[in-house]
């Protein structure tokens, strides 16, 4: 009878194992290469500093050449002159190491230096054009007390030059 048992207890053991288990944990491919918490980027351009990003984790992906933040995305960009223009939030972001452009994705607030709040869903930065740009919703309130809607968004970092592509919206101007 214990050999019976033996062999049982060694059988279950050694069948949970084999290839079926070791698929179960994923590629190489599903696995960050590094890894931060509360971490500080910060991204330059021709020797300057154009973004300083924080957030609560970094996960750096070498193949696809792509960092991924999450929890609390916080970004300040800053003009040529290294001079603050709008701070940007978020849930998550992407940073393309190629191009240091950055995606925003997830309850994207834009405050500006200039009195302009922008919020959307998603927007990406473009370090070298120095542009944002949504396909999403928007709504973008100003210090007038304008508050404007659209589908689709462009404008420089500092959110004085915009153009909602498809727009909507109320103003408090008197005509």
């Amino acid at each position: 009878m214990k050999t019976v048992v033996l062999l049982f207890l060694t059988a279950s053991l050694f069948g949970c194992g084999g290839a079926d288990s070791d698929a179960s944990l994923g590629s190489k491919d599903d696995f960050s290469d590094q890894e931060s918490w509360n971490p500080t980027i910060i991204l330059t351009r021709e020797a300057k500093k154009r973004a300083v990003i924080k957030s609560g984790h970094l996960a750096k992906y070498a193949d696809k050449k792509e960092v991924i933040l999450e929890g609390n995305v916080d970004a300040d960009f800053f003009s040529t002159e290294e001079e603050h223009m709008s701070n940007l939030k978020s849930e998550y972001a992407f940073v393309y190491e190629e191009t240091d452009n950055l995606l925003a994705i997830g309850n994207v607030v834009v405050v500006s230096d200039s009195g302009v709040t922008l919020f959307t869903d998603s927007l990406y930065w473009d370090n070298k054009l120095e542009k944002i740009t949504s396909n999403d919703t928007i709504m973008l309130t100003t210090e007038m007390d304008d508050t404007l809607y659209g589908v689709g968004f462009e404008s420089d970092v500092d959110l004085t030059h915009w153009k909602i592509i498809k727009p909507w919206g109320v103003t408090a101007r008197e005509k």
